[in-house]
C-alpha cells in the first residue's frame, strides 16, 4: 500500500532498489542531485540529468518517447560519501510556472511497480524548478522525505544551493577573476549509450546546389502614360496659309522600358552564398548562408569564433578595463530534443564532432576570445541543428559588452567565411547568436542574435525550442 506523505513528512524506504517519477501536467525535466553531508555536490557528475544520464547508483531516462522520464535509485550502489540523493524536477518552456498548472504529483516505485510513496508538491507559485522528494541515509538505512522547496530563479539558484558549477557564481567584492576553470573536475565519462555513429554523410553526393530562388514576380510599375496627343479635329476647309502639319504621335514603344528590372530580391530567401576569398560574408539577423564552397563542394570543418572586448570604464582618476566572461557553447538537438553540448566545463561533444578550444575569462586580445570547431562530416546523423550560444558568467549584460561579434572560419583553410556582429546589445546576460542546420542534406548556417537571460548554458536549454 502507498504511503502518502505532506511537504516535510519522511517514511522508511522499505525497497534497496526504487525508480521515481513526477507526474507534471506540462512538459518537464527530471533530473537527480548527489549530495554530500555538507549539501554539496561531490562534483559535476553528480548532477545526473538526460544529458549526463548515469551516475555512481543512480540512473534518469526515458523508458519510451512519449513516456515520463524516471530517476532509478539502487542505493547499495549509492557511494558512502552521498549523504541524499534528491529528485529534482524543472518545467521545460519559457516563462513556464508551477503555478500555472496542477500541483506535480512525485511516486516512488520499487523494482516490482508496487507503489511505495506519493507526495503532491502544492503551494507552488512562481518556481520553475523544484526538489519533489530526497532519499537519504539514516542510522544506516534509508529513508524518504517529502522535500517541495521550490526556486523562483530556476536551475541557476538551484546549482549554485548545491555547487554544480565548478567555479562557483563570483563574490561581488571580489576584484580578482573567479578561480581558473582548471580546478574543475574532470568531465563525466562519456554516455555509454550514445547512437552509434552515423554512416559519414560523404557518401551520398549531396544534392546539387539550390538555384538562386526564383525571382518575386516583379509587376513593374505602369509606365509612364505616354502623352495624350487629342486627335486632329475634323477641321473645316483650311485656311488660305496652309496649316503646319499636325504633331505625329511617336511610335509604339516596348512596354515599360524606362523602370529597369530590379534583381532577384534577397529577403524573399534571407540566404547568402559564400564570399570568393578574401570577401566574407556579412550577415545580419535572419540571414543564411549555405555551407558550400566555390566549387560547390561542402564545408567540412568549420569553426564558429567569438570575439569581444573588455568593458572600458573612464572616471575621475582616469581610465580602466573591466575584465568580461563571455562563454561560448554549441548545443547539439535531435529535432527538439537537447542531446549534447560542447562547453567550459565539457570541451568535446561525446561523440567528438565538436570541441571547445578553451575558456577566455577576460575577452583581452586580439581576434577570436574562444572558437568551437564542428567537424561536420563527423556530426551524427540524429542531430538536426547545432546552437551556438554566448552566455556572460559573471553577469554583464550585453549592453556593456564591447564589439561582441561571432564569425564562421573555413578551418581547413583558414578562410573567413561569414560574420555576424552584435551591436547595441541588450540587458541580457545571454545570447543565441547562430545555428548550423541541415537543410535537404545540406549544411547551412544562420545568423539568430536574439538576447535570452541566462548565465551558463544549461540555464538557456528550456528556451531554444523556438530557433530550431
Amino acid at each position: 500500500m502507498s504511503t502518502a506523505l505532506v511537504k516535510g513528512q519522511n517514511t522508511a524506504l522499505t525497497a534497496p532498489q526504487v525508480r521515481v517519477v513526477v507526474e507534471v501536467a506540462c512538459p518537464t525535466d527530471l533530473s537527480a542531485l548527489l549530495v554530500a553531508a555538507n549539501g554539496k555536490v561531490r562534483s559535476d557528475a553528480d548532477f545526473v540529468f538526460y544529458n549526463q544520464p548515469n551516475g555512481p547508483g543512480v540512473s534518469c531516462r526515458q523508458p519510451s518517447p512519449g513516456q515520463p522520464w524516471e530517476v532509478s535509485v539502487d542505493t547499495g550502489a549509492v557511494p558512502a560519501d552521498v549523504d541524499k540523493v534528491r529528485i529534482v524536477v524543472s518545467v521545460d518552456g519559457q516563462g513556464q510556472r508551477f503555478g500555472q498548472v496542477a500541483p506535480p504529483t512525485a511516486r516512488v516505485y520499487d523494482a516490482a511497480g508496487a507503489e511505495l510513496v506519493n507526495y503532491a508538491v502544492t503551494g507552488l507559485a512562481t518556481e520553475s524548478i523544484v526538489i519533489a522528494l530526497e532519499l537519504y541515509r539514516r542510522a544506516g538505512a534509508w529513508k524518504v522525505r517529502a522535500v517541495g522547496q521550490g526556486y523562483a530563479g530556476g536551475l541557476a539558484d538551484l546549482i549554485q544551493d548545491h555547487g554544480v558549477v565548478v567555479d562557483g557564481a563570483p563574490a561581488p567584492a571580489a576584484a580578482a577573476p573567479a578561480p581558473a576553470p582548471q580546478a574543475a573536475p574532470p568531465p563525466p565519462p562519456p554516455v555509454t549509450q550514445a547512437p552509434p555513429p552515423p554512416p559519414p554523410v560523404t557518401q551520398a553526393p549531396p544534392p546539387p546546389p539550390p538555384s538562386a530562388p526564383p525571382a518575386p514576380q516583379y509587376t513593374p510599375p505602369p509606365a509612364a502614360p505616354a502623352p495624350q496627343y487629342a486627335p486632329a479635329p475634323q477641321a473645316a476647309p483650311p485656311p488660305p496659309p496652309p496649316a503646319p502639319p499636325a504633331p505625329q504621335p511617336p511610335a509604339p514603344q516596348p512596354p515599360a522600358p524606362a523602370a529597369p528590372q530590379p534583381p532577384a530580391a534577397a529577403p524573399i530567401s534571407m540566404e547568402k552564398t559564400l564570399g570568393r576569398p578574401g570577401a566574407p560574408v556579412s550577415l545580419s539577423k535572419g540571414e543564411r548562408v549555405s555551407l558550400r564552397k566555390e566549387n560547390g563542394v561542402q564545408l567540412t570543418l568549420v569553426r564558429m569564433g567569438l570575439g569581444w572586448d573588455p568593458i572600458k570604464r573612464r572616471g575621475l582618476f582616469g581610465s580602466r578595463e573591466i575584465d568580461v566572461d563571455l562563454d561560448a557553447s554549441a548545443i547539439l538537438f535531435a529535432d527538439q530534443q537537447p542531446v549534447d553540448i560542447a562547453f567550459y566545463n565539457q570541451l568535446r561533444s561525446k561523440d567528438g564532432s565538436i570541441a571547445h578550444t578553451g575558456d577566455n575569462r577576460t575577452g583581452d586580445g586580439d581576434g577570436d576570445d574562444e572558437s568551437i570547431i564542428v567537424d561536420l562530416a563527423r556530426v551524427p546523423a540524429h542531430v538536426t541543428t547545432v546552437l551556438f550560444v554566448v552566455t556572460s558568467y559573471q553577469g554583464h549584460t550585453f549592453e556593456q559588452v564591447e564589439a561582441a561579434f561571432c564569425r564562421l572560419v573555413d578551418e581547413t583553410t583558414r578562410q573567413e567565411l561569414a560574420r555576424y556582429t552584435l551591436s547595441g546589445g541588450v540587458g541580457t546576460t545571454g545570447m543565441v547568436m547562430a545555428k548550423v542546420y541541415r537543410e535537404g542534406g545540406v549544411w547551412k548556417m544562420m545568423a539568430i542574435g536574439e538576447p535570452v537571460q541566462g548565465r551558463q548554458p544549461l540555464e538557456l536549454i528550456p528556451m531554444l525550442g523556438r530557433f530550431l
